[in-house]
């Protein structure tokens, strides 16, 4: 966990295809912990071809029941069905918007949110990330509530929840990794 902190959590992703990855990902652990997905994540990408998005678009039913049947993912049919969802309704923001980047920081402004907390726990969600998973249902994604979607802006870069005292939060996204 350390070492997803240091290295990934907050740091601003641009990529269409990590952060497909990345909003699949958060709505896999719904009701969970994120070490539980975190530990799966390979089996995930194994399962999902390295999250291509064209690619998850176009898998059969079959080949989402063989995910249901393997171990490396957790297996909850609608989860494992959403990301195929996901997928089509991806490629559909990237056709409307030229690539979700784009859609996705443009409820940010651009520029990711920096707020600074002395130790005080994080929002569970909020207006942005509310107003970002009515979007994200309206174009036919599933599992992006607003606890969900927040989760992501976080762990995407788009929010910048650092506490105060972290090493991340003195150098944005300059300082290496701590060992």
């Amino acid at each position: 966990m350390r070492a997803y902190h240091d290295a990934e959590w907050g740091v601003p992703l641009h990529d269409d295809r990590a952060l497909f990855e990345l909003l699949c990902l958060e709505g896999a652990q719904a009701g969970l912990s994120w070490r539980s997905v975190l530990d799966r994540r390979d089996g995930y990408r194994a399962a999902y071809h390295g999250f291509a998005i064209a690619r998850v678009a176009a898998m059969s039913d079959a080949e989402l029941e063989a995910v249901l049947a393997g171990a490396g993912v957790i297996r909850n049919r609608l989860k494992v069905f959403s990301v195929r969802a996901n997928a089509h309704a991806a490629l559909g923001v990237i056709a409307a918007e030229g690539s979700l980047d784009a859609f996705l920081w443009s409820f940010v402004a651009g520029c990711p949110i920096v707020t600074r907390r002395a130790g005080a726990a994080p929002p569970a969600r909020t207006a942005i990330s509310e107003h970002m998973s009515r979007e994200l249902r309206r174009r036919g994604f599933r599992f992006v509530g607003p606890t969900i979607c927040y989760a992501f802006m976080q762990a995407a870069g788009l929010v910048d929840d650092h506490v105060a005292a972290c090493f991340r939060a003195a150098d944005r996204y300059t300082n290496p990794p701590r060992d």
